[in-house]
């Protein structure tokens, strides 16, 4: 008789065997694709084919911009490959207060932190102001560094249904009047691309005692309000916020991750929070270059106005094809394309790839309510020629794979 060995991995075989099963199919690994050559913010080549980009982020096309790149290689030169150490000890450059001074014009606020990734942020952010005994009260589709920054602080979490501004009221109404509470929202959701009804949602939240207010404008921030700042700005929100967290890797086209507030104590969050003292700075190049982008994305309007014409162009096409999509309108630059099951999705993934298509698949539990599905992510350098390619594409691979009649 044999004993089957089991270790901490055995976890994991349930997935193991899934993944293997899908391959064996003859699919390419969704989740394992190479970009060889990248020649432009929409444009790559994969697998020695020239392929559009449409699932990168990128939404201003910053990652080209020559100012940008111009920026980095200065930043190389005269500072070096890296800090080697935490904005607390040796790793605060001059380029790291010349970014946070970028972000502090650009928000129009006072204090501004910048962490080593979008999700640090998070991590952070949420972690240090709600501790063991506070409560984070959070949408239920929160994104994972949401929900890890709640781990880390060991505070209570409470969720709401997605975007109900009912269950948010019903649910702070039941915490005790005197805890302290952290709500977190986010502008953009990055599964769908649905924008939260920031304004109902404040004015709920004000109802109860002792709360403050976080909005991740990740997905928001380059495109969303007049100065680009996010849906907190488009809907006018922007006095009732206590903090907005973001990150480089969207519109500002590099890494990294940043928190801004006009709270007077927020300098303090420097010598407490753990994910911001106990990590590497950014590389001298990174944060040149996003001090660069985010300057040039207070002057973006001409770019903004063609990335909603490109999601609006888009959303009516796959709509008018028959595509179920995430939202009725085009609410962001990002448009879900949602299928049936995972042999569906895949199938679609794999044929919109072989046309010369790059979108990302999205399956549970990354995705709400079990759904499977095409994320699309619009950059303000999409040519209409491209996007109009696009639209050929999605309509050859449906007719293909008998997603659409």
């Amino acid at each position: 008789m044999t004993t089957q060995t089991r270790d901490l991995f055995s976890k994991f075989d349930p997935l193991i065997a899934e993944r293997e099963a899908l391959l064996a199919t003859g699919v390419r690994d969704p989740f394992a694709i190479v970009m060889d050559e990248v020649k432009s913010p929409t444009q790559a080549v994969i697998k020695g084919k020239d392929t559009i980009l449409l699932g990168t982020y990128n939404y201003m096309g910053m990652t080209f911009d020559p100012d940008v790149i111009a920026a980095g290689k200065k930043a190389l030169d005269d500072f070096g490959a890296g800090t080697t150490g935490s904005r607390l000890l040796n790793g605060t450059y001059q380029g790291h207060k010349e970014v946070e001074e970028a972000l502090k014009d650009f928000y129009g606020t006072s204090g501004a932190m910048v962490f080593s990734t979008g999700y640090q942020a998070n991590l952070g952010m949420i972690s240090t102001l709600a501790g063991k005994g506070d409560y984070v009260v959070l949408d239920a589709d929160s994104h994972a560094s949401i929900y890890d920054g709640c781990f880390l602080g060991d505070a209570e979490i409470v969720r709401f249904r997605h975007n109900s501004v009912e269950d948010l009221d019903k649910r702070l109404g039941r915490l005790p009047a005197d805890a302290l509470k952290l709500v977190v929202l986010e502008g953009v959701y990055s599964m769908l691309g649905d924008v939260a009804p920031l304004p109902d949602m404040v004015a709920a939240v004000r109802k109860h005692p002792n709360c403050m207010i976080l909005v991740d404008e990740a997905h928001g921030m380059g495109f969303f309000g007049p100065n680009g700042r996010g849906v907190y700005e488009e809907q006018g929100v922007e006095k009732d916020v206590d903090f907005v967290v973001g990150t480089f890797s969207k519109s500002v086209g590099t890494v990294g991750g940043f928190c801004v507030s006009n709270h007077p104590k927020f300098e303090v969050l420097r010598l407490v929070c753990r994910p911001y003292v106990f990590t590497a700075s950014l590389p001298p190049s990174v944060v040149a270059t996003a001090a660069t982008s985010i300057r040039k994305l207070m002057h973006a309007g001409e770019k903004r106005a063609h990335l909603w014409k490109n999601s609006q162009r888009l959303h009516k096409g796959l709509t008018d094809l028959g595509f179920r999509l995430g939202t009725e309108t085009p609410q962001s630059a990002i448009i879900a394309v949602i299928l049936t099951d995972q042999a569906q999705a895949v199938a679609m993934w794999q044929t919109l790839l072989e046309l010369g298509l790059y979108v990302n698949m999205a399956r549970p539990p990354a995705t709400p309510a079990g759904t499977f599905l095409l994320r699309c992510s619009l950059c303000a350098e999409h040519s209409d020629e491209q996007v109009g390619q696009i639209i050929a594409m999605f309509e050859a691979a449906g007719r293909a794979t008998g997603a659409i009649g």
